[in-house]
């Protein structure tokens, strides 16, 4: 019988985009011949998948999962809403998010591990949603949260089912408390994030290239105004302080009362907002513009 080598797995699966358990199975099972291997996978069904891989995922599902001291959430991709309604894919998000919360956030490494129940990795599980459901699906990305003491609570905005939705946040929130009390508090920090859309947790966190083109931007058009540099020095601090109000979580008005600040709401309630994370379905993801005139006659041979 041929070598089955890992560079012989390694070619398989990049011309079928197929599982690596797979593509060794493949090969054993028609020694080594890469062709035949192919024609297995294409009768199993576990080659369809390559096919889809270079489509746009940008719809899908956002999931997030919970324990003690410890929250995640993940992003997995398909190519339409319709899939988002498909009870086995909103399963396997829901096992993703579970499965991060002891991996952690390395996609490779998530992606590496088992699938419960199904013999397959991770990886495998979602190639094999692939060419079961018949769309392009992606793990784009991965969050998890956590606290020494406190709760990491999770919000997820209209969601589909418990934990799943288009958008999903975590708020780690430090401190002593009853975790219940903890929660709800957890949980409003999490609807103000889901609507505010902060950039980053506190001022030391604000992103210097963003920074510097605000200010870059507010030195203009100060100066456009023909006052002295003193006086535009001083105009841009001001300004940057209103560019902080909107983008620094800490910083941002609480959107639950309109006039408090959500750093003073964490400081009465004798604790510490340590981390957030965001994830909006799709967001960044480029979508192509679709053109039905040129759809149509495609399509009619036109």
């Amino acid at each position: 019988m041929a070598a089955i080598t890992a560079g012989l797995v390694k070619d398989l699966r990049e011309k079928t985009g197929a599982g690596m358990m797979d593509c060794k199975k493949a090969l054993t099972e028609n020694d080594g011949d890469i062709e035949q291997a192919i024609d297995w996978l294409r009768k199993k069904g576990l080659a369809a998948a390559a096919k889809k891989s270079g489509r746009v995922a940008a719809e899908g599902l956002v999931g997030v999962a919970s324990a003690p001291g410890k929250a995640a959430v993940v992003e997995v991709n398909a190519e339409t809403d319709f899939v988002a309604r498909n009870e086995t894919f909103q399963a396997f998000v829901q096992e993703v998010a579970k499965i991060a919360l002891d991996v952690g956030e390395s996609i490779d490494a998530i992606s590496a591990h088992a699938f419960p129940g199904t013999g397959r990795t991770v990886a495998e599980e979602l190639t094999h949603l692939v060419a079961t459901i018949g769309e392009n699906m992606n793990l784009r990305r991965v969050r998890v949260l956590s606290v020494p003491q406190g709760v990491v609570a999770t919000y997820v905005h209209s969601a589909l089912k418990p934990g799943l939705g288009k958008i999903g946040v975590l708020a780690a929130l430090e401190g002593p408390g009853e975790s219940a009390t903890l929660e709800i508090l957890g949980r409003q920090v999490g609807m103000h994030v889901a609507a505010a859309r902060p950039e980053a947790l506190d001022v030391d966190f604000v992103d210097p290239a963003a920074l510097e083109r605000e200010k870059a931007v507010l030195t203009e058009q100060a100066r456009a105004s023909g006052k002295p540099e003193a006086i535009i020095e001083k105009m841009v601090e001001g300004r940057i302080r209103k560019y902080y109000e909107e983008v620094v979580l800490l910083e941002q008005v609480w959107v639950h009362d309109g006039e408090s600040r959500v750093k003073a709401v964490v400081k009465k309630a004798g604790l510490k907002l340590s981390g957030f994370a965001r994830f909006q379905l799709g967001e960044g993801i480029e979508k192509p513009k679709e053109d039905f005139a040129a759809e149509v006659a495609k399509t009619a041979g036109g």
